[in-house]
């Protein structure tokens, strides 16, 4: 099964342009390879130049895509994509085609509010362990 992960929010606390705070997404991920799953990095991240307006003025250039492929890297987590399937030839649109989409911002995606460690919500990691293991996708721990 192909799954879209999105990086800010839920692979770490948000704190773009920074990587942010570990919320225990990477031995679930490493899981999800290891049970034959393709992880598909979402993000909004990019690199290059981002302007000087909007919520981040001081950013230009920086290497943010950079910075959450090498997260994924040192967590030994496998990406089989960045931003795309690279099996998705029949169409052009830019949205990644994946059986599953894990987002911070997805309707029902479980969320922990833990203001001691970040002002906003992030991916509530042991809720979605257990529902992918009640779903099947990933096995029951021994």
């Amino acid at each position: 099964m192909e799954i879209a992960i999105d990086f800010d929010g839920t692979c770490v606390t948000h704190e773009f342009p920074n990587v942010g705070k570990d919320i225990g997404a990477a031995p679930i991920l490493r899981r999800l390879v290891d049970a034959g799953h393709r992880l598909i990095l979402f993000t909004m991240r990019s690199d290059g130049n981002h302007g000087a307006s909007g919520e981040f003025p001081d950013i230009n250039g920086g290497l943010f895509l950079t910075d959450a492929i090498n997260w994924f890297k040192d967590n030994g987590i496998e990406l089989y994509g960045i931003q795309k399937n690279p099996e998705q030839t029949w169409t052009t649109s830019p949205k990644a085609y994946a059986q599953l989409y894990i987002d911070d911002a997805s309707l029902g995606c479980p969320l922990l509010f833990k203001k001691d460690i970040s002002p906003r919500p992030f991916v509530d990691w042991e809720r979605v362990e257990n529902t992918l293991m009640l779903s099947g996708i990933l096995p029951f721990k021994s």
